[in-house]
């Protein structure tokens, strides 16, 4: 279960399911918020899905298996949602706009500001290094 403490710290329960080096592989299960509800049974909403996160492995006691709790700063996540949906999402509010002054294709207006989204995701990409170090969980044994 996600908990957002006073410190502004995201935790989550999660289980080692490899090690390679440096890095290592826990698996979490997500949860909706559903998942918990008495009539989850009689319902079509709720889900759980098994997520795998790489995390650094800085303990070397660690072991495929152990029970760990991954640890994120709250701002973390806000910060990926701003480059995964609210950015995009102006962008191509903004093309939206513009492209009406210079075509009445609503098709073609329409195409090239979702055109915008692959320039936009592949320096995301160029940018993976950057964004992997501000967006890291790390691992505690339990």
């Amino acid at each position: 279960m996600w908990t957002l403490q006073m410190s502004q710290k995201i935790e989550h329960n999660g289980i080692i399911t490899h090690i390679d080096g440096k890095a290592m592989q826990v698996s979490i299960v997500q949860v909706s918020a559903c998942s918990s509800c008495h009539a989850k049974g009689a319902c079509s909403s709720s889900d759980m899905d098994e997520k795998v996160i790489l995390v650094e492995n800085n303990d070397q006691s660690l072991q495929i298996g152990d029970a760990v709790i991954l640890t994120g700063e709250s701002s973390m996540g806000l910060f990926a949602v701003l480059i995964a949906f609210v950015i995009p999402f102006l962008l191509i509010l903004f093309i939206l706009l513009i492209l009406p002054a210079y075509t009445t294709n609503e098709a073609l207006a329409g195409t090239l500001a979702l055109g915008t989204l692959i320039p936009y995701y592949l320096l995301l990409s160029l940018f993976k290094s950057k964004l992997k170090n501000k967006l890291k969980f790390t691992a505690t044994k339990v």
